[in-house]
């Protein structure tokens, strides 16, 4: 029974710094106006205070992998963690707007030191049949907090300052080093492995050029921007030299001989294309329920409610049943559900009931939560166990980028073919609503051509079971 409870306790002690570091993040969308109020700043520039620690923790994670196996994981983690919650006192004190994005930029260092090292502790401390279920209750924290931060952060941005969306990060953050400090199995440093310099600076700076880039559009003229343009090139020619580079040293960064295991792979991608749903949603259904129907930030929470709710609840059922009948159609009719919730919401009227929008995001919930983490899983519990660590390395940095591009594409489809619909003459509201419909049935179609990919993922996983038994 000790033994039980103390694997338990790891999922607890990284769960705490998962969902309080997310949570932050999402919490501060809502706040881009006050921010801008408080230092008299323009949009572009507040703007930052979000983009820089997508990009700082984009450019920190491709290194956490080396740095678990070179130091041990508990202790990387504890830094990590220790980091985030020095950003969040130090971002509370923040005199002028740089300071705050510098404060910012650093909760970003800590976050990518402690999201892939989250998952790999877990796959430590749980054997293969057990993952499942361990990794679909952590997974509530990676996918409920940023569907209840923007409700959280805007019913403190009413009733508190703003110091406050940082200060709460304190406690949680404490209490999860206690967790992780008691809790966390101390692994043991790899004095053999060798850091690839070369391959860091390639994809720190591709990724760092590629996610400032994204960051810096919300519309299509942004797009042709040069200083955007020279990012991407950048970014892009940086990633093609850093795969030459990994292809060739002894001990790469990041390990692409993974993508050769077809399960991981799969799981990757499904990863990816649940990131975009996740995200386009996020930023569509406030639009929706504020622009359209002109009804409040607490409702638009909670029309998020059913789906925050439904995701943590299914990722432990997908979790279970993972472990006890293997993948067995599980993330395959996980996303289907997916699709169907996402089509649905690409009909709506200016007639359409909230119940009607409820139940579909409840739908989406489903779908995500049977989708998300057992497709992970299946991918992790693929790769050589010496491999975990760079195994989550990766899999977050592929999913911070679709995050990324995902909410960069949804944003400025929207302001585009909002912009198309009301030079037609039509009103805003029905303006609003016909680009917030096409942008999920786009959605809509990325997830239903991950389908096969789901199918594939699980016979491969059934076949690798077959070949282990």
């Amino acid at each position: 029974m000790g033994r039980i409870s103390s694997k338990w306790m790891v999922v607890i002690a990284v769960l705490l710094g998962s969902f309080t570091m997310i949570l932050n993040n999402s919490m501060l969308n809502p706040a881009v106006p006050k921010l801008m109020e408080v230092f008299e700043s323009d949009a572009v520039s507040t703007g930052w205070v979000i983009t820089i620690f997508m990009v700082t923790m984009g450019m920190t994670v491709p290194v956490t992998g080396y740095l678990g196996d070179r130091f041990g994981k508990k202790k990387l983690y504890l830094i990590g963690l220790l980091i985030f919650v020095m950003g969040s006192i130090l971002g509370s004190f923040s005199w002028n707007l740089s300071s705050l994005i510098f404060f910012r930029g650093l909760q970003g260092v800590g976050g990518g030191i402690m999201m892939p090292l989250s998952m790999a502790l877990i796959f430590e401390a749980f054997p293969r049949n057990e993952r499942g279920m361990a990794t679909g209750v952590w997974g509530i924290a990676a996918m409920m907090a940023p569907t209840i931060g923007p409700t959280v952060g805007g019913v403190l941005l009413e009733t508190s300052g703003w110091q406050y969306l940082f200060w709460c990060n304190v406690p949680i953050g404490l209490l999860g080093l206690w967790f992780a400090l008691k809790y966390l199995p101390v692994t043991s440093p790899n004095k053999e492995v060798r850091f690839d310099l070369y391959g860091f600076i390639t994809v720190t700076a591709g990724v760092g050029a590629i996610l400032l880039a994204l960051g810096r559009m919300s519309e299509l003229a942004h797009l042709l921007m040069p200083l955007n343009i020279i990012l991407v090139v950048t970014g892009i020619m940086l990633l093609i030299l850093f795969v030459q580079i990994e292809t060739r040293v002894q001990q790469p960064l990041l390990d692409l001989s993974l993508f050769k295991i077809p399960a991981y792979t799969f799981s990757v991608i499904i990863a990816g294309t649940t990131s975009i749903g996740l995200f386009a949603g996020i930023f569509l259904i406030p639009l929706l329920i504020q622009q359209v129907y002109g009804l409040s930030a607490i409702m638009t929470g909670l029309i998020f409610l059913p789906s925050a709710l439904l995701t943590g609840l299914f990722m432990t059922v997908g979790g279970r049943v993972l472990d006890q009948k293997g993948a067995r159609g599980v993330v395959t009719t996980g996303l289907i559900v997916m699709t169907i919730g996402t089509f649905a919401l690409g009909f709506l009227s200016l007639e359409t009931s909230l119940l009607f929008i409820f139940i579909m995001m409840a739908v989406r919930g489903i779908g995500s939560g049977l989708s998300t983490m057992p497709a992970t899983t299946i991918g992790m519990n693929a790769i050589p166990d010496r491999l975990i660590s760079r195994g989550s390395a990766m899999n977050n940095v592929m999913r911070q980028m679709s995050s990324a591009l995902g909410i960069v594409f949804i944003s400025i489809y929207y302001e585009v073919r909002r912009g198309q619909l009301m030079g037609a003459t039509v009103s805003l509201e029905e303006a609003s609503l016909q680009a917030i419909n096409e942008g999920f049935i786009v959605v809509g179609l990325i997830t239903a051509i991950t389908i096969p990919a789901a199918y594939y993922l699980e016979k491969n996983a059934k076949q690798e079971l077959e070949k282990a038994s």
